[in-house]
């Protein structure tokens, strides 16, 4: 893998964290803003704004918890990307069950962007995971190299 293949899978994360908190803002503040693509006008019920506000708290925390993972070393980040890719993963999974009853003009959208975010956090997740291991390996094997040396 070219050394610019992480460099770009962790921008990707950081960029899909981002938008994942400027969702759960939007959710919060006017949960039918972002509930309207993707269920229509059902966005307006109560039902809707009470779960819309609950999925963008959801968001709120994945993006604020894997924004701050990626700004540090440890293995932390690769947990907050995967969970937002699984949550991801089943936002497609919870429309294509609903598929016939979703906005036509929307559904490829919202399908669309959140299957994209989830490849990309599966993805940025597994990298994060590599480069974790074999950082703490070569910690080890360094550390395994100096104790075996006179002193």
């Amino acid at each position: 893998m070219t050394p610019a293949i992480p460099a770009l899978l962790r921008r990707g994360a950081t960029a899909v964290a981002a938008g994942r908190v400027a969702i759960g803002l939007a959710a919060l503040a006017r949960p039918s803003l972002p509930a309207r693509p993707w269920v229509g006008a059902a966005a307006d019920d109560l039902a809707a704004g009470v779960f819309g506000r609950a999925l963008g708290a959801r968001d709120l925390a994945l993006g604020l918890g894997a924004l701050e993972a990626l700004r540090r070393p440890d293995k932390e980040a690769t947990t907050w990307v995967a969970a937002g890719a699984i949550s991801d993963a089943l936002d497609v999974a919870a429309s294509a069950l609903a598929w016939q009853d979703l906005p036509r003009g929307w559904r490829w959208l919202v399908v669309g962007s959140a299957g994209a975010a989830s490849c990309v956090g599966l993805a940025a997740a597994v990298n994060l995971a590599i480069a974790s291991r074999t950082a703490g390996t070569t910690s080890v094997a360094q550390q395994e190299t100096r104790s075996a040396l006179p002193a």
